[in-house]
């Protein structure tokens, strides 16, 4: 089967076109653009069904056919993701407006760890907030951790399901997720995307106490909290700059203190998350970094395993390469590998699995 895949992500869209789980054609286009849309199915109109992944699927724990009531149980979602959920709405409702007879399915990055024990899902938090099981920790890039699984148990030689990895989606967003059984065991990312490593532009995880205290010394609103957590924190907020990585690097190099220790902290919550994620397994398999900063930045993913010798990783030269390999010496216990994100092939899966369940009902 041809599917489409649009991944939107905070600035711009990724787009694929899959056929028969290989990928024929890639493109990415700003999503300021809004003809973005419409001139990817211009440029790839044969297909035979659309996937679009969403960040946030609340309860769903499957890729699931987009009929008017998914569309508006997603739409609630929307101050759980505000930087992702409304961009893959517009664009769901884009598709469905473009190609009304091609099958569209939404996937899902929380439903990689919906199988998530209790005592990794729940928060400790009054029972009369959590009795209805929405305040929970849903998980997030559990399509990247799926396919990171799934390509480490190609390179390893290993069955997916057999594997016990930590999986350190690096991107933008950072999370740090277990793996055991095929599925998320516990991970950084919780209720929201917020909660966890340090990020681009976001905070990660903040003493809730701390919080309440800037909002009692400085009175401001939920919305603004919200603006300065999820926007103006992170890596942009320690340094002045718009958080992304390669600014941060070049003026770290040329001295600037504050970029110094901002990658500091950045590494250290990275570590600390990739240590606390491996207590949550039997045996540790692998190490695994996906996304775009180990996609380009791999001296920056060999700095964090300089310090994390506690787990058995020892870290080996690291070529500049376009592929997936393993970036551990021959003398390190536990591999590390870098796999680059294919978000698009897990989408295109998911598509085919959905349509298949329909077809046999």
């Amino acid at each position: 089967m041809r599917v489409l895949t649009l991944n939107p992500g905070s600035s711009s869209m990724k787009v694929s076109l899959v056929d028969a789980g290989t990928g024929v054609g890639w493109v990415a286009w700003d999503l300021a653009d809004p003809t973005a849309v419409s001139r990817a199915i211009t440029r790839w109109s044969e297909v035979g069904a659309v996937a679009v992944r969403f960040v946030h699927g609340g309860s769903q724990k499957t890729p699931a056919l987009v009929d008017d009531a998914l569309l508006a149980n997603l739409e609630r979602l929307t101050s759980l993701a505000p930087n992702h959920q409304p961009l893959s709405l517009r664009v769901t409702r884009e598709v469905r407006r473009l190609l009304p007879d091609v099958p569209l399915v939404a996937c899902f990055d929380t439903a990689f760890h919906a199988r998530m024990p209790e005592a990794a899902a729940r928060y400790p938090l009054p029972r009369a907030w959590t009795a209805q099981n929405r305040l929970r920790r849903y998980g997030f890039h559990g399509l990247s951790c799926q396919y990171a699984l799934r390509r480490t148990g190609e390179l390893l030689g290993r069955r997916p399901e057999d594997l016990q990895i930590v999986c350190a989606h690096v991107g933008a967003g950072v999370s740090v997720t277990a793996i055991r059984d095929g599925h998320g065991v516990d991970t950084s990312m919780g209720f929201t995307p917020l909660e966890g490593a340090m990020m681009a532009t976001r905070s990660g995880s903040v003493d809730p106490g701390l919080l309440l205290h800037v909002m009692q010394t400085a009175p401001m609103s939920a919305a603004e909290m919200a603006d300065a957590l999820f926007h103006r924190s992170g890596l942009a907020g320690m340094t002045g700059t718009d958080g992304d990585l390669r600014r941060v690097l070049a003026a770290a190099a040329r001295g600037e203190q504050d970029a110094g220790v901002a990658l500091d902290v950045y590494r250290h919550r990275l570590r600390r998350e990739i240590g606390a994620a491996a207590t949550s397994l039997s045996q540790l398999d692998a190490v695994v970094f996906t996304g775009g900063v180990a996609e380009h930045q791999p001296e920056l993913i060999t700095s964090v395993l300089d310090g994390l010798g506690v787990l058995g990783l020892r870290a080996g030269t690291v070529p500049h390469t376009d592929v997936d390999r393993i970036i551990t010496g021959a003398d390190s216990p536990v591999p590390a590998l870098i796999v680059l994100p294919r978000e698009d092939l897990e989408l295109a899966r998911g598509a085919e699995e959905a349509l298949a369940r329909v077809s046999v009902r």
